[in-house]
């Protein structure tokens, strides 16, 4: 990337998070990730071009050296801090700035600093097997937290048995963030159950909300339209899917697979593509990752009981979702039993300020840091040592449960035998090479704990009253909270 040749009309908008706009070259598979800032601060900026750099520099560091190893190298790609021109940057701003969804139009793009972070397009596939009638395909899950907390600490008793993202969604739907409530839950997804995974994803993609898009060729094809007609949506997605599944079998209607099948088609590649182990033990048999049925299984899961009574519940170790379980589960002591240990450590700093940057509270992010959080005793000696490297692990679990998963497919020839056993998925049906990644490993601010501790009981105690009152209703209104789904009214003439 020729830093000096830089023209904005080179680049397009790609979509953003709440603290940063990413926009993507229109020929070269590169990403370019800049820093956002609330409206007054852009006028006003409350940090100088090197503490700019040092935030962009912090996010490289802490992916590369603390993230990257709990997780897996091969799934987590460096990027680098470039310094761009600031009249590009300018440019760039007021030429994406119309793009923007209105909703993120709240904060502005970094024009002052010049500094991003450039990285790889995991949406486009760089795989020769790709055509302009069938493009790669890539899809982005964000699975939230995968288990239920299974701390001493934890005072509601609906927190062992309801996963935070379902109870969550009622709030989220009560302060008017999603119109619709999604079904999906994570406890599914991370169950390594085939048919709860399969529910999951079909859920996922009814009510995508912000945890589910897929892009065609780099471009974004189906994503959250809280406004849209579901159906509607659906059915324009299946259209752009249906020249990957064009194999013969069931569901074929007046000469096409139908609507079903064809999202049956891509579940089940998206299954295989979790599940998909790097490692293989002495037998050949991949290892497992078992989960204790207790914090496997969400109450509030629209599965049947005996499904998630009798299922199977463990992930190949060295799949994608135990890799990101593992890292979550780094939170043993849940948000209640966090924050006693977040007030013994702002104690000390108190008493201590120079302390804070020998217990790396804000990095750097480095192979000590790591120490801290892999190295923690199992039990508290009441030292600042243990707080300290609790309040680190809660962290880097609140980065996984925070994740984004990149599957990419490219679509293969029938002719393509020379592809690698081990790169392919469903080698007797509509056939892949793919690629599996992890994105969105920002660190999670210190001095957010506070409020992750109060949003933790707004949502458990809004779920209670909410529950509680659906309960109270007389008999004859219960069928108005029924999914369409869930039952059928017969009328009968008379």
């Amino acid at each position: 990337m020729e830093l000096d040749k830089m023209d904005e009309n080179d680049w397009k908008y790609h979509g953003e998070g709440n603290k940063s706009l990413v926009v993507c070259h229109v020929q070269h598979s590169r990403v370019l990730r800049l820093l956002k800032y609330s409206a007054e601060d852009s006028e006003n900026p409350q940090q100088t071009t090197e503490q700019a750099f040092r935030q962009i520099q912090n996010i490289l560091e802490y992916s590369k050296n603390v993230m990257s190893p709990l997780l897996g190298e091969k799934f987590v790609h460096k990027g680098e801090v470039v310094k761009l021109p600031l009249d590009f940057v300018r440019r760039l701003s007021l030429k994406v700035q119309q793009e923007r969804p209105e909703s993120r139009c709240d904060k502005m793009m970094d024009t002052w600093s010049g500094c991003a972070l450039c990285l790889p397009n995991l949406t486009q596939s760089s795989s020769r097997c790709c055509s302009e009638h069938r493009p790669s395909l890539c899809i982005e899950i964000k699975p939230k937290c995968g288990f239920l907390p299974y701390s001493r600490h934890v005072t509601k008793d609906v927190k062992s048995k309801v996963c935070r993202f379902c109870m969550h969604q009622h709030f989220k739907l009560a302060n008017g963030k999603w119109k619709r409530q999604s079904r999906y839950c994570p406890l599914d997804l991370f169950s390594g159950n085939k048919q709860r995974m399969y529910v999951a994803l079909k859920h996922l993609i009814e009510e995508p909300q912000n945890n589910f898009k897929i892009f065609k060729g780099g471009e974004l094809i189906y994503s959250c339209k809280d406004d849209a007609d579901v159906c509607e949506d659906l059915n324009e997605l299946v259209q752009h899917l249906r020249p990957y599944f064009l194999h013969g079998g069931g569901g074929v209607i007046n000469g096409h697979q139908s609507n079903k099948t064809v999202l049956n088609e891509l579940i089940q590649v998206i299954v295989s593509a979790l599940l998909s182990s790097w490692e293989t033990g002495r037998s050949g048999e991949s290892r497992k990752l078992h989960l204790p049925e207790g914090r496997a299984i969400c109450e509030a899961s629209l599965l049947h009981r005996e499904l998630l009574r009798n299922g199977n519940h463990c992930l190949p170790k060295d799949c994608i979702l135990a890799k990101i379980l593992q890292t979550q589960m780094l939170d043993s002591l849940d948000i209640e039993g966090l924050h006693p240990l977040f007030k013994r450590v702002e104690q000390h700093l108190q008493e201590f300020p120079k302390e804070r940057s020998r217990l790396q509270i804000d990095g750097p992010y480095n192979e000590s840091f790591l120490e801290k959080v892999q190295s923690c005793p199992s039990e508290d000696d009441g030292s600042i040592e243990y707080a300290v490297s609790k309040v680190h692990q809660y962290r880097v679990a609140m980065t996984a449960k925070d994740c984004s998963i990149m599957i990419t497919l490219a679509p293969c020839s029938e002719d393509n035998d020379g592809l690698e056993q081990d790169l392919e998925i469903h080698p007797t049906k509509p056939r892949f090479t793919y690629s599996v990644s992890i994105l969105d490993l920002d660190p999670k601010p210190y001095e957010n704990i506070p409020h992750q501790y109060k949003l933790d009981s707004k949502i458990v105690n809004y779920y209670l009253r909410s529950t509680q009152a659906k309960q109270d209703l007389p008999a004859q209104n219960l069928y108005l909270g029924l999914d369409r789904e869930d039952c059928t009214l017969v009328f009968h003439p008379v």
